[in-house]
């Protein structure tokens, strides 16, 4: 009779333990972050919509953001780190980007020897 209680009270404690780290697997399920780089072409205090070019098609993406963004305008290219909460994209962090110029030097001439 002891073992028989004991091995239901054993049962009971290892059940129960599985139960609570399901319960706390599925609570920490970790949000996405995600980004995009385009132009500005609306800016307001709540939100910035962007258009931008994926595999030759021209897309536009509406953001809400969490704070006003400063220095920051109409045909500025950006990169938006982002995240999707209830079906909306939350912007997190909002970056202007400067693109740098490469200059492409012509090729220099190489003199060819003369054949005699």
């Amino acid at each position: 009779m002891r073992k028989a209680l004991f091995c239901i009270i054993c049962m009971f404690f290892i059940l129960s333990a599985t139960a609570f780290a399901v319960e706390k697997q599925n609570s920490a399920v970790k949000t996405t972050r995600m980004h995009a780089t385009g132009k500005v072409i609306e800016i307001s205090n709540e939100t910035i919509k962007i258009e931008r070019t994926l595999k030759g098609d021209v897309e536009s993406m509406e953001f809400t953001l969490d704070k006003p963004v400063a220095n920051i305008g109409v045909n500025d290219s950006v990169k938006i780190d982002y995240v999707e909460k209830d079906g909306k994209l939350v912007a997190s962090k909002v970056v202007k980007v400067i693109f740098k110029n490469m200059e492409v030097k012509p090729a220099e001439a190489k003199s060819v020897p003369a054949k005699k």
